[in-house]
């Protein structure tokens, strides 16, 4: 049998406020926090907890892992997330259907036009 995806562990410079910026923007909640990490989950406890440890440096280069968010109305999804705290970024996406921003941390993510399941 083939492994199950557990978690998904994010560095982070301040774990309980990177966890509470995700946590509002996908709808979790937070599952445990402790003095280095914050784990965030899915209320109906599908898909991997995320979680945030605490890293001494800041981020430095591009992500080679981000997260995909796949909203029901993208312009509305990007102005709620860049209210939250999130930044427009540009790393070189020229002209693409996605917009890439990035986190309080700047760690980058896309926000996808919907998608059907």
């Amino acid at each position: 049998m083939p492994s199950q995806l557990y978690s998904v562990v994010v560095d982070a410079h301040d774990p309980a406020a990177l966890a509470g910026f995700w946590a509002s923007a996908l709808g979790y909640s937070v599952a445990y926090t402790l003095p280095d990490e914050v784990a965030i989950e899915a209320p109906d406890d599908t898909g991997p907890a995320i979680v945030f440890a605490s890293v001494p440096r800041a981020k430095a280069t591009k992500n080679r892992l981000h997260f995909e968010l796949n909203p029901d109305d993208q312009v509305a999804e990007v102005a709620r997330l860049t209210e939250l705290g999130a930044q427009h970024v540009d790393i070189g996406q020229r002209d693409v259907p996605w917009v890439v921003l990035a986190d309080p941390e700047g760690n980058e993510f896309c926000v996808l036009t919907r998608r059907e399941s």
